[in-house]
Protein backbone atom coordinates (compact mmCIF):
# COMPACT_ATOMS: atom_id res chain seq x y z
CA UNK A 1 0.00 0.00 0.00
CA UNK A 2 1.52 3.72 -0.31
CA UNK A 3 2.99 5.28 2.23
CA UNK A 4 0.79 8.06 1.67
CA UNK A 5 -2.81 5.97 1.72
CA UNK A 6 -1.29 4.02 4.81
CA UNK A 7 -1.20 7.07 6.81
CA UNK A 8 -4.51 8.18 5.67
CA UNK A 9 -6.22 4.91 6.66
CA UNK A 10 -4.52 4.98 10.10
CA UNK A 11 -5.74 8.53 10.54
CA UNK A 12 -9.66 7.25 9.57
CA UNK A 13 -8.97 4.62 11.45
CA UNK A 14 -8.07 6.88 14.65
CA UNK A 15 -11.00 9.83 14.16
CA UNK A 16 -13.82 6.66 13.27
CA UNK A 17 -12.44 4.99 17.08
CA UNK A 18 -12.43 8.05 18.86
CA UNK A 19 -15.77 8.90 17.54
CA UNK A 20 -17.45 5.82 18.38
CA UNK A 21 -15.88 6.66 21.71
CA UNK A 22 -17.22 9.55 21.97
CA UNK A 23 -20.71 8.59 20.41
CA UNK A 24 -23.43 9.57 23.24
CA UNK A 25 -26.67 8.07 22.82
CA UNK A 26 -29.72 8.75 24.49
CA UNK A 27 -30.91 6.53 27.61
CA UNK A 28 -34.37 4.36 26.82
CA UNK A 29 -37.38 6.31 28.86
CA UNK A 30 -38.08 2.69 30.58
CA UNK A 31 -34.04 2.82 32.05
CA UNK A 32 -34.72 6.68 32.88
CA UNK A 33 -38.10 6.11 34.69
CA UNK A 34 -36.68 3.21 36.61
CA UNK A 35 -34.38 5.29 38.16
CA UNK A 36 -35.71 8.42 38.59
CA UNK A 37 -39.87 8.44 38.28
CA UNK A 38 -41.13 8.34 41.78
CA UNK A 39 -44.56 7.28 40.55
CA UNK A 40 -46.22 6.86 36.98
CA UNK A 41 -48.88 9.20 38.45
CA UNK A 42 -46.35 12.20 38.59
CA UNK A 43 -46.22 11.87 34.75
CA UNK A 44 -49.87 14.10 33.54
CA UNK A 45 -51.21 15.81 30.63
CA UNK A 46 -51.24 20.01 30.40
CA UNK A 47 -51.10 22.04 27.51
CA UNK A 48 -50.81 19.23 25.20
CA UNK A 49 -47.65 18.40 27.17
CA UNK A 50 -46.87 15.42 29.10
CA UNK A 51 -45.05 16.84 32.20
CA UNK A 52 -42.53 15.45 34.76
CA UNK A 53 -44.50 17.06 38.36
CA UNK A 54 -44.01 16.05 41.72
CA UNK A 55 -46.48 17.14 44.08
CA UNK A 56 -45.69 17.37 48.24
CA UNK A 57 -47.42 18.64 51.36
CA UNK A 58 -50.57 19.16 52.76
CA UNK A 59 -53.35 19.76 50.07
CA UNK A 60 -54.59 22.87 51.89
CA UNK A 61 -51.82 24.28 52.85
CA UNK A 62 -50.06 27.62 50.44
CA UNK A 63 -48.60 26.25 47.42
CA UNK A 64 -45.44 27.46 46.39
CA UNK A 65 -44.10 25.96 42.85
CA UNK A 66 -40.27 25.88 42.36
CA UNK A 67 -38.89 26.13 38.40
CA UNK A 68 -35.65 24.97 37.62
CA UNK A 69 -32.80 26.74 35.05
CA UNK A 70 -31.84 25.37 32.10
CA UNK A 71 -30.28 21.84 31.65
CA UNK A 72 -31.62 21.00 35.46
CA UNK A 73 -34.55 19.50 36.34
CA UNK A 74 -37.30 19.36 39.46
CA UNK A 75 -34.36 17.18 41.58
CA UNK A 76 -32.54 20.35 41.73
CA UNK A 77 -35.21 21.14 44.29
CA UNK A 78 -34.90 17.87 46.22
CA UNK A 79 -33.50 19.06 49.92
CA UNK A 80 -35.47 22.45 49.65
CA UNK A 81 -38.84 20.43 48.46
CA UNK A 82 -38.43 18.47 51.60
CA UNK A 83 -38.14 20.89 53.78
CA UNK A 84 -41.05 23.23 52.93
CA UNK A 85 -43.51 19.94 52.27
CA UNK A 86 -44.09 19.85 55.63
CA UNK A 87 -45.93 23.41 55.76
CA UNK A 88 -46.53 24.16 52.09
CA UNK A 89 -47.73 22.82 48.95
CA UNK A 90 -44.89 22.45 47.24
CA UNK A 91 -45.00 21.72 43.80
CA UNK A 92 -42.34 21.07 40.84
CA UNK A 93 -42.12 20.46 37.48
CA UNK A 94 -39.58 19.06 34.27
CA UNK A 95 -39.82 21.85 32.16
CA UNK A 96 -40.35 20.38 28.55
CA UNK A 97 -37.56 18.18 26.92
CA UNK A 98 -35.94 18.88 30.82
CA UNK A 99 -35.59 16.32 33.20
CA UNK A 100 -38.30 13.47 32.66
CA UNK A 101 -40.77 15.82 30.66
CA UNK A 102 -40.32 14.76 26.76
CA UNK A 103 -39.85 17.39 24.11
CA UNK A 104 -42.62 19.62 23.91
CA UNK A 105 -45.15 18.49 20.81
CA UNK A 106 -45.41 21.98 19.73
CA UNK A 107 -41.86 22.39 19.33
CA UNK A 108 -42.77 25.63 21.43
CA UNK A 109 -39.84 26.59 24.38
CA UNK A 110 -40.04 30.24 24.51
CA UNK A 111 -41.45 31.46 27.86
CA UNK A 112 -45.38 32.53 26.28
CA UNK A 113 -45.53 28.77 25.94
CA UNK A 114 -43.80 27.92 29.40
CA UNK A 115 -46.66 30.38 30.75
CA UNK A 116 -49.21 28.56 29.19
CA UNK A 117 -47.91 25.42 30.60
CA UNK A 118 -47.49 26.91 34.06
CA UNK A 119 -51.10 28.15 34.14
CA UNK A 120 -52.28 24.58 32.95
CA UNK A 121 -50.57 23.10 35.58
CA UNK A 122 -52.52 25.50 38.08
CA UNK A 123 -55.65 25.43 37.40
CA UNK A 124 -55.25 21.41 36.87
CA UNK A 125 -54.10 21.37 40.83
CA UNK A 126 -56.87 23.63 41.57
CA UNK A 127 -54.38 26.64 42.63
CA UNK A 128 -55.43 29.83 42.76
CA UNK A 129 -52.09 31.67 43.19
CA UNK A 130 -48.77 30.37 44.60
CA UNK A 131 -45.58 31.70 45.93
CA UNK A 132 -42.92 30.83 42.83
CA UNK A 133 -39.57 30.11 42.92
CA UNK A 134 -37.23 30.44 40.45
CA UNK A 135 -33.59 29.49 39.52
CA UNK A 136 -31.59 31.31 36.63
CA UNK A 137 -33.98 30.78 33.54
CA UNK A 138 -36.55 29.77 35.65
CA UNK A 139 -36.08 32.53 37.35
CA UNK A 140 -36.77 34.58 34.39
CA UNK A 141 -40.02 32.58 33.83
CA UNK A 142 -41.12 33.66 37.24
CA UNK A 143 -40.78 37.03 37.32
CA UNK A 144 -41.85 37.57 33.94
CA UNK A 145 -45.39 35.30 34.49
CA UNK A 146 -45.61 37.37 37.90
CA UNK A 147 -45.78 40.75 36.04
CA UNK A 148 -48.29 38.71 32.98
CA UNK A 149 -50.72 37.12 35.71
CA UNK A 150 -49.81 39.25 39.64
CA UNK A 151 -53.30 37.77 40.15
CA UNK A 152 -51.21 34.13 40.27
CA UNK A 153 -48.60 35.25 42.14
CA UNK A 154 -48.22 36.00 45.74
CA UNK A 155 -44.76 35.77 46.55
CA UNK A 156 -41.59 35.20 44.31
CA UNK A 157 -37.86 33.99 45.19
CA UNK A 158 -35.59 34.74 42.34
CA UNK A 159 -32.60 32.53 42.50
CA UNK A 160 -29.68 34.27 40.43
CA UNK A 161 -32.06 35.06 38.06
CA UNK A 162 -31.84 35.57 34.13
CA UNK A 163 -33.33 38.23 32.25
CA UNK A 164 -31.02 41.28 31.55
CA UNK A 165 -28.79 41.22 27.90
CA UNK A 166 -25.58 39.46 28.44
CA UNK A 167 -22.47 38.38 25.87
CA UNK A 168 -24.93 36.46 23.74
CA UNK A 169 -27.68 37.28 24.65
CA UNK A 170 -28.93 41.14 23.16
CA UNK A 171 -32.45 41.87 23.60
CA UNK A 172 -34.42 41.73 20.52
CA UNK A 173 -32.14 39.18 18.86
CA UNK A 174 -31.58 34.89 19.15
CA UNK A 175 -28.57 34.02 20.40
CA UNK A 176 -26.11 31.98 17.55
CA UNK A 177 -25.56 28.21 18.46
CA UNK A 178 -22.51 27.16 17.60
CA UNK A 179 -21.74 23.95 15.43
CA UNK A 180 -20.39 23.19 19.44
CA UNK A 181 -22.97 23.14 20.66
CA UNK A 182 -25.26 21.41 17.97
CA UNK A 183 -22.78 18.49 18.39
CA UNK A 184 -23.76 17.88 21.82
CA UNK A 185 -26.82 16.09 20.00
CA UNK A 186 -24.58 13.28 19.25
CA UNK A 187 -21.15 13.85 21.29
CA UNK A 188 -21.93 14.49 25.00
CA UNK A 189 -19.13 13.02 27.32
CA UNK A 190 -19.78 13.03 31.33
CA UNK A 191 -16.71 15.08 31.77
CA UNK A 192 -18.01 17.96 29.88
CA UNK A 193 -21.01 17.66 32.17
CA UNK A 194 -18.72 17.91 35.12
CA UNK A 195 -17.09 20.32 34.04
CA UNK A 196 -19.86 22.74 33.41
CA UNK A 197 -21.68 21.69 37.20
CA UNK A 198 -18.13 22.61 38.44
CA UNK A 199 -19.02 26.33 37.09
CA UNK A 200 -22.24 26.20 39.05
CA UNK A 201 -20.45 25.79 42.15
CA UNK A 202 -18.37 27.38 44.51
CA UNK A 203 -16.89 24.83 46.29
CA UNK A 204 -16.28 21.88 43.80
CA UNK A 205 -16.02 18.90 46.39
CA UNK A 206 -19.63 19.70 47.48
CA UNK A 207 -20.53 18.23 44.07
CA UNK A 208 -21.63 14.89 44.90
CA UNK A 209 -20.77 12.10 42.17
CA UNK A 210 -24.68 11.09 42.45
CA UNK A 211 -25.57 14.60 41.28
CA UNK A 212 -23.60 14.60 38.02
CA UNK A 213 -24.80 10.84 37.18
CA UNK A 214 -28.17 12.53 37.53
CA UNK A 215 -27.82 15.46 35.00
CA UNK A 216 -25.87 13.22 32.69
CA UNK A 217 -28.53 10.79 32.69
CA UNK A 218 -31.07 12.99 32.03
CA UNK A 219 -29.54 15.06 29.59
CA UNK A 220 -29.70 11.79 27.47
CA UNK A 221 -33.61 11.41 27.85
CA UNK A 222 -34.54 11.12 24.54
CA UNK A 223 -34.55 14.15 22.71
CA UNK A 224 -34.06 16.04 25.29
CA UNK A 225 -30.90 17.85 24.03
CA UNK A 226 -32.00 19.09 20.61
CA UNK A 227 -34.96 20.36 23.13
CA UNK A 228 -32.20 22.11 24.82
CA UNK A 229 -30.77 23.84 21.56
CA UNK A 230 -34.87 24.75 20.61
CA UNK A 231 -34.81 26.47 23.83
CA UNK A 232 -31.68 28.10 23.57
CA UNK A 233 -32.90 29.56 19.95
CA UNK A 234 -35.90 30.31 20.87
CA UNK A 235 -34.62 32.73 23.69
CA UNK A 236 -35.22 36.14 23.05
CA UNK A 237 -34.69 39.04 25.65
CA UNK A 238 -36.47 41.97 25.86
CA UNK A 239 -35.79 44.59 28.23
CA UNK A 240 -37.21 43.48 31.58
CA UNK A 241 -37.34 47.22 32.77
CA UNK A 242 -41.11 47.83 32.03
CA UNK A 243 -41.75 44.53 32.85
CA UNK A 244 -40.37 44.19 36.19
CA UNK A 245 -41.57 47.67 37.67
CA UNK A 246 -45.13 46.42 36.88
CA UNK A 247 -44.32 43.62 39.62
CA UNK A 248 -46.55 43.60 42.08
CA UNK A 249 -45.55 40.66 44.38
CA UNK A 250 -43.31 41.11 46.98
CA UNK A 251 -39.81 39.57 46.13
CA UNK A 252 -37.04 38.16 47.33
CA UNK A 253 -33.38 37.87 45.25
CA UNK A 254 -30.93 34.98 46.70
CA UNK A 255 -27.69 35.04 45.04
CA UNK A 256 -24.27 32.79 45.89
CA UNK A 257 -21.26 35.36 46.01
CA UNK A 258 -19.40 33.37 43.96
CA UNK A 259 -22.30 32.67 41.23
CA UNK A 260 -19.82 32.21 38.04
CA UNK A 261 -23.01 31.69 35.85
CA UNK A 262 -24.94 35.12 36.60
CA UNK A 263 -22.67 37.52 38.96
CA UNK A 264 -23.90 38.75 41.99
CA UNK A 265 -23.27 42.50 40.51
CA UNK A 266 -26.46 41.65 38.23
CA UNK A 267 -28.44 42.10 41.56
CA UNK A 268 -27.66 45.50 40.96
CA UNK A 269 -29.80 45.39 38.13
CA UNK A 270 -32.78 44.15 39.64
CA UNK A 271 -32.74 46.22 42.84
CA UNK A 272 -32.75 49.28 40.49
CA UNK A 273 -36.24 47.86 38.97
CA UNK A 274 -37.30 46.48 42.63
CA UNK A 275 -36.19 49.00 45.06
CA UNK A 276 -38.20 47.05 47.46
CA UNK A 277 -36.84 43.61 46.85
CA UNK A 278 -34.50 42.15 49.49
CA UNK A 279 -31.46 41.03 48.44
CA UNK A 280 -29.61 37.92 50.40
CA UNK A 281 -26.07 36.93 49.23
CA UNK A 282 -24.89 33.91 50.40
CA UNK A 283 -20.89 33.61 51.04
CA UNK A 284 -18.71 31.12 49.23
CA UNK A 285 -22.04 29.53 47.15
CA UNK A 286 -22.34 29.64 43.47
CA UNK A 287 -25.12 29.27 41.22
CA UNK A 288 -27.05 26.83 42.28
CA UNK A 289 -27.71 27.59 46.26
CA UNK A 290 -30.45 25.06 46.47
CA UNK A 291 -28.11 22.05 46.05
CA UNK A 292 -24.68 23.40 46.98
CA UNK A 293 -25.58 24.65 50.28
CA UNK A 294 -29.59 24.10 50.65
CA UNK A 295 -29.62 24.69 54.91
CA UNK A 296 -28.06 27.58 54.64
CA UNK A 297 -29.45 29.01 51.55
CA UNK A 298 -33.31 28.04 52.55
CA UNK A 299 -33.25 30.04 55.97
CA UNK A 300 -34.10 33.14 54.54
CA UNK A 301 -36.19 31.65 51.97
CA UNK A 302 -38.40 30.00 54.94
CA UNK A 303 -38.55 33.64 56.83
CA UNK A 304 -39.65 34.94 53.53
CA UNK A 305 -42.46 32.92 53.16
CA UNK A 306 -43.70 32.78 56.38
CA UNK A 307 -45.50 35.67 55.66
CA UNK A 308 -47.43 33.71 53.29
CA UNK A 309 -48.47 31.42 55.56
CA UNK A 310 -49.58 34.48 57.76
CA UNK A 311 -51.67 35.77 55.20
CA UNK A 312 -53.54 32.00 54.74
Amino acid sequence: MDKTLLIAAVVVGVLVAVGVWLWTPDLSRQRLEAAYLRSASDMIEVEGARLHVRVDGPEGAPAVILIHGFGSSLHTWEDWAAALSGRYRVVRFDLPGSGLSPPDPTGRYDDARAFELLLGLMDRLEIGEAAIIGNSVGGRIAWSFASEFPDRVSRLVLVAPDGFASAGFEYGEAPKIGAVTHAMRAVLPRFVVKMNLDQSYSDRARLEPHVVARYYDLLRAPGARLALIHRMEQTILTDPLPRLRALQAPVLLLWGEDDRLIPVSNAQDYLGALPAAQLVVLPQVGHLPQEEAPQDSLVPVEAFLNALRDEA
